[in-house]
C-alpha cells in the first residue's frame, strides 16, 4: 500500500501531455504535489516535455503506473477516463480524472465499485464549481439566508472559430468531433450541485441542430448537432436549466432562484438580489460586487478556469493527505456525468423524461451494470446510437478538406 506522509510532496504522475500541463506548474507545487512522471502516445511532445521539466516519461500506461508515485492525474480523452482510473486504483493510487468521470452507465457501476474496493481517493476535477463566484454562491447558499432552492441555470456557451477548434481535434474520429451535444454537461451541472447540494434525478434532453449557413460549422467535420439544452429535476424538486455548445454568444453563468433572493454568478463577479417584502430588511435590494477566492487567492487567480485548475488539485491533495473523499468524489462525478448520457437518450425520444439512476444505490447497480449505450465510432455495433439525433451524419468534403490542412499543421496525420 502506498502511504502519503505529511511532510513531503505527493508524487504525482500525468497522463496527457496537452490538457495535463495544466497540473503541473506552480500552482500544483503549492497545493503540494511534486511530478515525478508524464504518460502520453504522442511521442515527440512527450519527450519535449519531459527534457523540459526532468521527469520520467512513458508511452505505456501500464508501465507508468509502475512509476514510484502516489498518485495519477488522468488528463487523457474525455469519453475514456473510467477505464484508466480503474486501473490506477487497482496499481494502489489515488486518481483526479478530467471530465466526464464515465462514458457509459456501465462504466460508472465499475468506477464506482473500483474506489471502493480500492479505499483510495478519487477527485473528480469538475474545475467550474471552483471559479470565484460559484466559491462565493455556495458559502451564502449554505449560510441559508436565501432559503430553499426552487429554480437554476447553468450556460455554457462556448463558440470557437473553425481554425481553432479544428487544431484541438485532429482525426475525424477525435472525440470533440463526434461526441453527442448533450454529453459535455459537467460544467453546468457541477456548480448547481455545488451551490445547492442537490442531486440530478430525471432529466428531459433537446439537441440544437447546426445550422447551414453556419461559418464555423461548414468549415468543420462535426458529426454531432450544434447544442443541447436539458432540464433536470433535482432531487428537492427543483428544476435547472443547462445549455450548452458552440452557439453564438459566449457566455459561462450560473444562476440561482430561491425562496428568498437569486444569484448570480458570471465572470467571477456575484449578483445578489433580495427583494425583503415581508422581511425585515437587513441587505441591499440589489448588489453586485467580486469576491476573493477563500483561500491563496493570488495563485489561484493565475490559473485556468477562472482558478478552477488551482481548486481541484488542491482539493485533491488535501482529500489524500486526510485520508477521505473530496466533495467532488465518485458519486458526484458520476451523477453528473450520466445527466448527459440519459439527456441524449431523452433528445432521440423527441425529449422524453429519462431517469438518472442513483448510482450510490447496489440496487441501481445491479441494473446498470452491463449498460454499454455509447456512440463512440470505436465501439459502433447495432443498437448503438449514432452521434446525432439526425442520424450517421456525412461530414461534407469542404468541412473534411478544410480540417485535414489545419489538423496537417498540428502534426496530425492520420484521416
Amino acid at each position: 500500500m502506498i502511504t502519503v506522509k505529511n511532510n513531503r510532496p505527493i508524487r504525482v504522475g500525468v497522463l496527457g501531455v496537452g490538457r495535463g500541463k495544466s497540473f503541473t506548474g506552480n500552482a500544483a507545487k503549492a497545493a503540494g504535489f511534486e511530478l515525478v512522471a508524464v504518460c502520453d502516445t504522442w511521442e515527440e511532445r512527450l519527450k519535449k516535455f519531459g527534457e523540459e521539466r526532468k521527469v520520467a516519461i512513458y508511452t505505456e500506461y501500464a508501465k507508468f503506473l509502475e512509476h514510484d508515485m502516489d498518485a495519477v492525474v488522468l488528463a487523457n480523452y474525455f469519453h475514456q477516463h473510467a477505464p484508466f482510473a480503474i486501473k490506477a486504483l487497482k496499481a494502489g493510487m489515488h486518481v483526479m480524472s478530467e471530465t466526464a468521470a464515465c462514458h457509459t452507465l456501465g462504466e460508472g457501476v465499475e468506477l464506482i465499485r473500483a474506489v471502493e474496493k480500492a479505499g483510495k481517493t478519487y477527485m473528480f476535477a469538475e474545475n467550474y464549481p471552483y471559479m470565484r463566484h460559484n466559491q462565493e454562491m455556495r458559502r451564502l447558499f449554505k449560510a441559508g439566508e436565501f432559503g430553499t432552492f426552487m429554480y437554476g441555470e447553468c450556460e455554457y456557451v462556448h463558440p470557437m472559430d473553425a481554425d481553432s477548434a479544428n487544431s484541438i481535434s485532429p482525426g475525424l474520429n477525435h472525440w470533440r468531433n463526434w461526441i453527442p451535444a448533450t454529453y459535455y454537461c459537467t460544467h453546468g451541472m457541477a456548480p448547481v450541485m455545488f451551490i445547492t447540494d442537490t442531486w440530478p434525478v430525471k432529466v428531459n434532453g433537446f439537441v440544437v441542430h447546426t445550422a447551414p449557413d453556419n461559418p464555423e460549422g461548414q468549415r468543420r467535420p462535426s458529426l454531432h448537432d450544434g447544442g443541447a439544452m436539458m432540464a433536470v429535476r433535482m432531487d428537492n424538486d427543483a428544476v435547472v436549466k443547462l445549455l450548452q455548445g458552440g452557439l453564438r454568444g459566449h457566455d459561462i453563468c450560473t444562476r440561482i432562484h430561491a425562496a428568498k433572493g437569486y444569484m448570480e454568478g458570471r465572470n467571477g463577479q456575484v449578483t445578489l438580489i433580495r427583494q425583503q417584502w415581508h422581511e425585515k430588511r437587513k441587505h441591499p435590494e440589489r448588489m453586485t460586487y467580486t469576491p476573493d477566492f477563500p483561500v491563496m487567492n493570488e495563485l489561484a487567480m493565475k490559473t485556468g478556469h477562472g482558478g478552477g485548475d488551482f481548486y481541484t488539485m488542491y482539493y485533491f491533495a488535501d482529500a489524500i493527505r486526510k485520508k477521505e473523499q473530496p466533495y467532488l468524489d465518485v458519486y458526484r462525478g458520476v451523477a453528473m456525468s450520466i445527466v448527459g448520457i440519459q439527456a441524449y437518450r431523452s433528445a432521440l425520444a423527441d425529449g422524453e423524461t429519462v431517469v438518472v439512476p442513483d448510482l450510490r444505490k447496489e440496487s441501481a447497480r445491479k441494473y446498470h451494470a452491463k449498460d454499454d449505450w455509447s456512440p463512440d465510432p470505436a465501439r459502433r455495433r447495432t443498437g448503438q446510437p449514432w452521434s446525432s439525433v439526425e442520424g450517421n451524419k456525412k461530414p461534407s468534403a469542404f468541412a473534411l478538406n478544410y480540417a485535414r490542412k489545419i489538423w496537417k499543421k498540428t502534426g496530425y496525420t492520420g484521416k
